[in-house]
């Protein structure tokens, strides 16, 4: 399982230096700056690389660019309008120069306008660190209040509604506006941040997309850039919705094991894979983590290892981002499902047998709590549970290995 790190360029305040020192031997990046839609060029890509290629005192980093996480897929290739189609040629153009520049994963995401959504993005753990948090009471009282979405009550119980009003009531109009940004905060290290103005603009455009149609436009999108991706020999891998459920009226089609299973089948090519992300479809009780390693793993191109504990049972309920070994889910088996997939993998000759993975979001602890870093990317957070992750495979790996 090859160790690697995300970062987000120059600008992140977790440096390569960092990284390395914290002994990831590939790095997770994108070209956050470059407008989404828009080709990657040749010369983008280069300087990225030497970006991570370098030390702070001009060194060799050790480091290379293994996984671009993520080459976005515009708004308009989702919903099919606009210069949808401009963009996939971009998208095939950026992975051509993707393959040329030796980078072979390509993480991206399909989940309409929001890219990952939490209440809290520094919410106080009982030790003194913090953690992200999906509290589903303010996100109501974001929907019903802040945002005010037509229809949004059809979407919440009696009780629900009756507490969301009650703690927007309570809130401070700093409260207030510190939730709308976190519910809006966008893409992680993105140029673009949205309004308040155009999440509703993009949520009216939406209204006529049922989920079936997204699926579809998805399937449609596959079957335009898979073939280029499995001719250059590049692997592409969906990112689950996060968190796995509907929000804002909005359909989500990648945050269950039936939803990966019926795109992968649609577009039936090694090429067209998973990002399995542990914490992103954690947040679901109902999704079995390690089973689903198992019976797809075979497409399994990437892994976010993260874990969430969820605070109620329900299928959507509240959830914070817990310690990598503290949450729901059995890390444990998830990484020996891993490994034996890896050893499977070795003993058919692929040369894609290698999985690799990164240590998904971390709590803030120690000197992050001063750092200011990216939302759920800290230094020693994200250290720790690489540190926790390397234990799990050294433990596990000379017994499945023997076995193999």
């Amino acid at each position: 399982m090859k160790q690697t790190w995300r970062w987000f360029g120059p600008k992140d305040m977790v440096s390569i230096d960092d990284v390395a020192q914290a002994g990831a031997t590939g790095i997770v990046t994108a070209l956050h700056h470059v407008p989404t839609g828009a080709v990657w060029t040749a010369d983008e890509i280069a300087a990225r690389q030497a970006q991570v290629a370098r030390m702070r005192d001009g060194r060799p980093s050790g480091l290379t660019w293994d996984v671009v996480e993520s080459l976005p897929v515009s708004e308009d290739i989702k919903k099919q309008n606009g210069d949808w189609r401009a963009h996939i040629v971009n998208y095939r153009e950026s992975l051509g120069h993707l393959a040329d520049a030796g980078i072979e994963v390509i993480c991206y995401n399909f989940m309409p306008v929001l890219d990952w959504t939490r209440t809290d993005l520094a919410w106080r753990l009982p030790n003194g660190g913090t953690c992200m948090r999906f509290d589903l009471t303010d996100f109501a009282a974001f929907d019903l209040h802040i945002l005010e979405r037509p229809g949004a009550a059809e979407d919440y119980d009696d009780a629900l509604k009756e507490a969301a009003g009650k703690r927007f009531a309570e809130m401070a109009d700093s409260q207030r506006t510190q939730l709308l940004r976190n519910v809006v905060f966008g893409l992680p290290g993105a140029a673009e941040n949205f309004s308040l103005e155009d999440v509703r603009t993009h949520l009216a455009e939406y209204a006529a997309i049922s989920e079936d149609q997204l699926r579809a436009n998805l399937v449609t999108f596959l079957e335009e850039v898979a073939p280029t991706a499995e001719k250059l020999g590049l692997r592409l891998c969906c990112h689950p919705d996060d968190p796995p459920v509907p929000l804002l009226g909005l359909p989500r089609i990648m945050s269950t094991e039936a939803h990966y299973k019926a795109v992968m089948d649609a577009v039936d090519t090694p090429a067209n894979g998973i990002t399995l992300c542990s914490g992103s479809l954690g947040a679901r009780p109902d999704n079995d983590l390690p089973g689903m390693m198992e019976r797809l793993g075979d497409r399994v191109h990437f892994l976010h290892l993260r874990n969430v504990k969820r605070e109620t049972s329900d299928i959507f309920g509240s959830f914070h981002e817990a310690e990598h070994l503290g949450g729901d889910t059995d890390m444990v088996a998830l990484v020996e499902a891993a490994l034996r997939e890896e050893a499977r993998r070795k003993a058919a000759g692929r040369a894609d047998w290698s999985i690799p993975f990164r240590p998904d979001h971390g709590q803030d602890i120690l000197d992050d709590l001063g750092r200011s870093a990216q939302p759920g990317y800290p230094s020693i957070g994200r250290l720790k549970g690489l540190a926790e992750l390397r234990g799990i495979i050294a433990a596990l790996s000379p017994r499945i290995t023997a076995e193999a």
